[in-house]
């Protein structure tokens, strides 16, 4: 049994936990870096890179079916289910070594690719060792929900941690959970040709602006997805190949050959021992405060751990607050008004900071909201993308949230995401001068549309062009 010492021992080599363990060991301190799955973790291994690999070969079999309108005969793909899923594994093989344990012991750090659980306040066990470090990041991540459904735990269900391994095109995939992996998986399996069917007790995609949404879930519908939301599950049962739901009051039962658990996150806590080292929880997750530290004022928590969203570039964000507070001590603190969120279905949903109401429930009527649809942008016409629209909330001229439900709106987050982190005013938006045509000029287009009834409908405005029109020379 050896006995490590450390300035900075980082738990979990996923986004968080390696953005952590590279930039401080780059920076000069000792750094050992725990992991006993993948290196990488959910985000490269099971979550955000293999379903967007999946999307697009989804979308890929789409553009076949819909190239009509184009003067491109359209024409029924076929698909090989084994081969997509040989795409995502390649996907994932080419980004994996920059999350190797090579690359990051080329760095400086120390790997242990093992369990660790605490002993003390400053002090973890790993494999029989007892490493003491200064300071120690939680970036465990999080795992995925099973609900209690009589009968769920006793029949073979996938998850999306498990999804990556079939190799057979589900003949009928029943998914439970209408959120955003629910939607996603559901639509690119329809357009691979498998049959599908959303449960969910509650509405689908309940989290995000209803007009928004209601635009997504009518897209997935034509893909041939059916929802059964505000639907609860009495009972699973069934072996491989065959799957019964018994859904409702009625006694009615849905029949499928697989089962996708998409029910949301849990935070990976289980095996940490979090008392030995005086760490609370808090609604299932680590506790933090608004510099992400823990109870215990040698250990910080980011990413998914830390309860505030399971996003992989929000762990990322954590990883560089928590840097400038345990490497150069400087008091770092976490903001969350400025965070985006992304649904990847076809239309993207997009939401950053408020949405209309919530900037409501919070500004009343000193909130103004600035819209522009896609059907009046030139490039989205010319791919006959039109479907969407982008919204901004405005309070005394600055944007305090933004709703984007269009083709790619997770890329239209970024101009948003930036805005909102910098506090921009949409005057400065106003003054973006962006190439024509792009789906980008949209952004400016919202800022217009803000300042239009202020410019052609004041009678102020219109008085003041009449006198300097009448004295110019």
């Amino acid at each position: 049994m050896a006995s490590l010492s450390c300035d900075i021992l980082v738990i979990g080599a996923g986004s968080g936990g390696l953005s952590v363990a590279s930039g401080a060991s780059q920076m000069g301190a000792d750094v050992i870096l725990l992991e006993a799955g993948e290196m990488g973790g959910d985000c490269l291994n099971a979550g955000c890179v293999p379903s967007k690999s999946l999307i697009a070969a989804a979308a890929a079999a789409q553009a076949q079916r819909t190239s009509a309108p184009f003067g491109v005969t359209a024409s029924e793909p076929v698909v090989d289910y084994a081969a997509v899923q040989a795409h995502v594994a390649d996907v994932i093989a080419t980004i994996a070594p920059v999350d190797s344990q090579e690359r990051f012991e080329g760095l400086g750090v120390r790997v242990i690719r093992d369990w660790g659980r605490f002993v003390s306040k400053s002090q973890v066990e790993v494999g029989g060792d007892t490493i003491t470090a200064r300071r120690i990041v939680v970036a465990t991540g999080s795992t995925p929900v099973v609900p209690p459904i009589e009968g769920l735990k006793d029949v073979p269900y996938l998850t999306s941690d498990t999804l990556w391994g079939l190799r057979t095109l589900p003949d009928h995939l029943l998914i439970l959970g209408g959120g955003p992996i629910g939607m996603e998986m559901a639509q690119a399996h329809a357009r691979l040709g498998a049959k599908v069917t959303v449960v969910d007790a509650g509405p689908a995609l309940n989290r995000e602006d209803p007009e928004a949404a209601a635009l997504v879930l009518q897209a997935v519908k034509a893909d041939g997805v059916t929802i059964r939301d505000n639907t609860g599950v009495k009972k699973i049962t069934g072996t491989e190949g065959r799957i019964e739901m018994e859904i409702g009051d009625n006694g009615e039962t849905l029949t499928g050959s697989h089962i996708l658990v998409a029910t949301g996150r849990r935070a990976a806590v289980e095996r940490l021992n979090l008392d030995a080292a005086g760490i609370e929880t808090e609604n299932d997750a680590i506790k933090v405060d608004d510099r992400l530290r823990t109870t215990n004022r040698r250990v910080y928590a980011i990413g998914d751990v830390a309860g505030q969203g399971a996003f992989t570039h929000l762990a990322g964000y954590h990883a560089g607050v928590v840097i400038r507070s345990i490497v150069f001590g400087l008091p770092a603190k976490v903001r969350t008004d400025h965070i985006p969120r992304a649904t990847y279905t076809d239309p993207e949903l997009a939401q950053i900071g408020l949405t209309e109401a919530e900037a409501r429930d919070r500004y009343g009527d000193k909130v103004d909201i600035a819209r522009f649809d896609l059907s009046h942008n030139d490039r989205a016409i010319a791919q006959r993308r039109t479907t969407g629209f982008i919204k901004a909330m405005v309070h005394k001229g600055r944007p305090v949230g933004a709703t984007i439900v269009c083709a790619e709106a997770g890329e239209h987050a970024n101009f948003w995401a930036l805005a909102l982190a910098n506090k921009l005013k949409m005057s400065q938006i106003s003054a973006t001068v962006s190439p024509y045509p792009t789906a980008g000029e949209i952004g400016k287009r919202v800022a217009g549309a803000y300042f239009s009834p202020r410019l052609f409908e004041s009678r102020t405005v219109k008085t003041v062009v009449g006198l300097v029109q009448r004295w110019l020379p």
